[in-house]
């Protein structure tokens, strides 16, 4: 069953004409106020300022989907995200398919001290310090002209190196959290699922700065025009909760 967000609600609106309100007709009155009606299926859009989404339980059902504002190929990307999680084993953090490649775009923790991105299928690698139990800030970005691509965790940039020089992004994508996605918007492994928060997750369409990494790190508004946290829209399945964030 699909649900969205917290719950699957939507409202309608129904307007009751300003005649024939009496008798059985009473009962019609409540149609003047919201009706709430589940919509399976049906996509929620909402600001996200100060909420994550929570996956509780490991688990190869739960997950989110994110609608991107813009569908069209990309030349360049940055994506950034908050995670909260005690997990140890590899896990996705974020999923990007098409119906061609099913690694188009993928941020994947490895193991301690290494993470991975994705692009066109092709992989890099970085080894990254580990910090004790705490949130962490991740971004990654990719430019097609030079291919290179970078990870900072934490508004720090770990070392470049090169990806895909020349490639194009797929567009009409599948974008996930909580799973890694063989497969277009399916295939998952629960031994790659994420069990923990995730929030503050927006793409751009182009390479952010290292100014503007650091602003978006530090809390700051810069508006996002592929997906935007203040502004998402999205589809959860299975135990997904959305909460309260746990940094500040």
């Amino acid at each position: 069953m699909r649900i969205s967000a917290a719950n699957t609600f939507s409202t309608t609106r129904t307007q009751i004409p300003a005649r024939g309100r009496r008798g059985g007709d009473m009962d019609k009155l409540s149609l003047c106020f919201l009706v709430v009606i589940g919509l399976p299926g049906a996509f929620l859009q909402s600001d996200m300022q100060k909420k994550a989404f929570v996956f509780p339980i490991e688990s190869d059902k739960s997950f989110v989907t994110l609608f991107a504002q813009v569908q069209e190929p990309l030349q360049a990307f940055t994506v950034c995200l908050r995670v909260y999680t005690a997990l140890t084993r590899p896990y996705s953090l974020f999923s990007y398919a098409t119906r061609t490649q099913s690694n188009e775009i993928l941020l994947f923790k490895e193991r301690s001290g290494v993470y991975s991105v994705s692009v066109g299928g092709s992989d890099a690698y970085f080894k990254t310090p580990e910090k004790s139990y705490a949130p962490v800030h991740l971004c990654i970005s990719w430019e097609s002209s030079s291919g290179i691509v970078e990870l900072w965790v934490d508004g720090r940039p770990m070392v470049r190196t090169s990806l895909k020089k020349g490639y194009t992004v797929g567009a009409e994508a599948s974008i996930i959290l909580g799973q890694e996605q063989d497969s277009f918007a399916g295939n998952f492994d629960t031994n790659q699922s994420l069990v923990g928060d995730i929030g503050e997750v927006n793409m751009w369409d182009f390479v952010l700065s290292p100014v503007e990494i650091n602003s978006v790190y530090n809390g700051q508004a810069f508006s996002a025009n592929v997906l935007n946290w203040q502004g998402l829209k999205y589809e959860a399945q299975g135990e997904v909760f959305v909460k309260t964030q746990l940094w500040t």
